[in-house]
């Protein structure tokens, strides 16, 4: 049997069924629903951030983007009344090109429904999480919304999440207004949110980190780093408009001067935001795989989680100058 609310209220030591419906009371389902889940999220589940509303995908428009504290993307989907099972395949539509993204263009979308980068907005709500060590998108997650659910739909969900471990799940709403004029959400999820969780933990894996630097010999060097300045990231754009113009100039480069350069260049509005746009850069040298990076790019580390003094191989000087050069002269074209 697909999953049902029912509700009861306690009237002269008696049970009262209360089924009042939103539209009986003059709410609108859609607006006012969309309204209230905006104001408290949580109402969605544990740690979960909405950051766009209303998001275009190649396949359709996404009700609500939102982010969870291990850096999934959900995809959430609301319906004026009960879930069909026709929205799991529309969702998994919309999740498939969502999973493409990447952190550029999530961030462009937080701002526009947040006013702050995703950076910034997840280090304001989310302050006990390490921006170092979060793995933005790596697993999309599908949450539906409704006031009940097509037994069909509910029993594919419980069987992809059972069965193959799909970060799929289903909310089912309640309103309420008590003889008192109380108006009331009740909520109950279709897989247990401790169940999900722990799924979705065992498919997280941390992104190889290391401070050892690449053994590549000088055409190879050129190329790798050639390509990966030249992509289209905020990221790798700061590390070759800030950080390496500002190493060729300075013997040593501080963490303090990489701040001041990157509020003198718009890039952040202030000393804390400059300092979470400096976490990124850090990271992305500090991944294992980008070996190139350290191959050219060395640096202090004061404590195991902070890079300090950035500074230039005198070797490679020569290098990365001609790179940039001819970065810039591929942009004039």
């Amino acid at each position: 049997m697909a999953t049902e609310i029912k509700v009861w209220q306690i009237v002269n030591d008696k049970l009262e069924l209360i089924e009042t419906t939103m539209i009986e009371t003059g709410r609108k389902e859609t607006e006012d629903l969309e309204k209230w889940i905006k104001s408290n999220p949580s109402i969605l589940g544990q740690d979960i951030l909405i950051i766009g509303e209303q998001v275009s995908t190649r396949s359709g428009t996404v009700d609500f983007l939102g982010i969870d504290k291990s850096g999934n993307l959900i995809i959430i989907e609301l319906k004026r009344d009960k879930l069909p099972r026709d929205v799991l395949s529309q969702a998994i539509d919309y999740a498939s090109d969502v999973a493409s993204w990447d952190v550029d263009k999530i961030s462009e979308i937080c701002t526009k429904y947040t006013g702050s980068g995703l950076e910034d907005y997840l280090n304001e709500k989310f302050e006990d999480i390490d921006l170092e060590d979060l793995i933005i998108n790596k697993t999309q997650r599908i949450l539906l919304i409704g006031f009940s659910v097509e037994e069909s739909l509910q029993r594919m969900i419980e069987w992809l999440s059972n069965n193959y471990g799909v970060s799929i799940n289903a909310v089912i709403l309640k309103y309420i207004k008590t003889k008192s004029g109380d108006e009331l959400i009740a909520r109950t999820v279709i897989i247990p949110e401790e169940i999900e969780k722990e799924r979705i933990r065992k498919r997280q894996f941390q992104v190889s980190m290391s401070d050892e630097p690449g053994n590549y010999d000088i055409e190879e060097l050129k190329n790798l780093i050639k390509r990966y300045l030249s992509e289209n990231r905020t990221t790798p754009r700061r590390i070759r408009d800030i950080l390496l113009p500002l190493c060729l100039t300075h013997k040593v480069v501080t963490r303090e001067v990489i701040k001041k350069e990157l509020i003198n260049k718009e890039e952040a509005e202030d000393e804390g935001k400059a300092g979470i746009i400096l976490t990124t850069i850090s990271r992305e040298i500090g991944i294992e795989r980008r070996d190139y990076l350290r191959q050219i790019i060395r640096y202090d580390k004061p404590n195991p989680w902070e890079k300090e003094n950035y500074r230039l191989v005198e070797d490679y000087k020569d290098l990365v100058k001609s790179i940039l050069e001819e970065l810039k002269n591929d942009e004039d074209v």
